[in-house]
């Protein structure tokens, strides 16, 4: 990437000879960038996990444009991600302040690790950041602005059968987000009773972002209630089997009132869900696909599964079907 005609930053984060007038701070989060101006530029960082802190750097000639490992306690005016490698990144810069409101995020690296322009385009559009061309220049602060990403209150539904990467997709969407609750309805995982169930939600937690937090509940209904900022629900089919099991409907002789329970329980998120002042992105089980089930409970939780996923679709902005990793959007 080249500043200003004058000098280049590599994709290491390494700086080519800075002219005068020009500052280049290492700090925690990437190389900082001042102009004569004082605008402000970071070149993020990638790598993993927390941002850690920068040993201190010895300064370069007296007078000339120096480092120093202190950064400043203020916004930048843009800041340019590898979104391909960690879009994360932006999310933990929105977390610290680094990047604000009036921050233009640039997304960079849309190359072989995303399948296609259209797909990375489609990407950094979710995540509030601008996807310049091959040989793009930019102005800082740019003289076009990203379409503003989706804020609360905004429902999105992520629809999908076994593996589709339904769960990859609803993550992807919230990667930029600084805060991001994950609503995980399914039961608490005992590695002794079931190891396959406990090491499946380890490395589902191990792929999340480390700021987020996990909160294991089935009562659905008071997270999306309470909660602002942006949440995460995998999965309402994994709800929906603790809500049947409760009211008994999996029993041979399921009481007179189990229809009731799960109807009620059904229409509370629904009302949830409708009323919630955060971003929500759900994910759910795509049913009605395959053969009719061969078992009495098979077709109920189909039955229960498939009216939900109707009722919950119609009260949302957006409703998405995952396939073999490709994402349909219905309007």
């Amino acid at each position: 990437m080249t500043v200003d005609d004058r000098f280049r930053i590599r994709e290491s984060g390494a700086v080519g000879p800075v002219p005068p007038g020009y500052s280049v701070f290492p700090t925690p989060d990437g190389v900082l960038l001042e102009g004569p101006d004082g605008g402000k530029l970071l070149y993020a960082r990638t790598g993993p996990g927390p941002l850690p802190g920068v040993p201190p750097v010895e300064a370069r000639a007296e007078g000339s444009s120096g480092y120093s490992s202190t950064r400043p306690d203020q916004q930048v005016d843009m800041v340019v991600v590898d979104a391909a490698q960690r879009p994360e990144v932006i999310g933990e810069l929105r977390r610290s302040g680094v990047v604000g409101v009036t921050t233009a995020v640039v997304a960079v690296g849309g190359d072989h690790r995303v399948r296609s322009p259209a797909e990375f385009a489609r990407r950094a559009r979710l995540w509030g950041a601008l996807m310049p061309g091959d040989g793009q220049v930019l102005s800082c602060p740019p003289a076009v602005w990203p379409e503003p990403r989706p804020h609360g209150p905004h429902r999105t539904l992520v629809t999908g059968g076994a593996r589709s990467g339904k769960s990859t997709e609803a993550e992807l969407r919230l990667m930029a987000e600084p805060k991001v609750l994950y609503a995980a309805p399914g039961p608490v995982p005992d590695p002794a009773e079931d190891p396959d169930w406990a090491d499946r939600v380890a490395r589902h937690v191990r792929r999340r972002p480390w700021w987020w937090r996990t909160e294991q509940t089935t009562d659905l209904a008071a997270v999306l209630k309470r909660s602002r900022g942006a949440v995460l629900v995998d999965c309402l089919g994994t709800w929906l089997t603790w809500v049947m099991g409760e009211a008994g409907l999996w029993e041979e002789a399921p009481p007179p009132d189990a229809e009731d329970q799960v109807e009620a329980a059904v229409h509370g998120l629904l009302e949830a869900w409708r009323e919630t002042q955060a971003y929500v992105v759900a994910v759910t089980n795509e049913v009605g696909s395959g053969v009719v089930p061969a078992t009495r409970a098979g077709r109920l939780f189909r039955d229960h599964l498939g009216r939900l996923n109707q009722w919950v679709g119609a009260e949302s902005e957006e409703v998405v079907l995952v396939t073999a990793g490709r994402v349909m959007e219905f309007p």
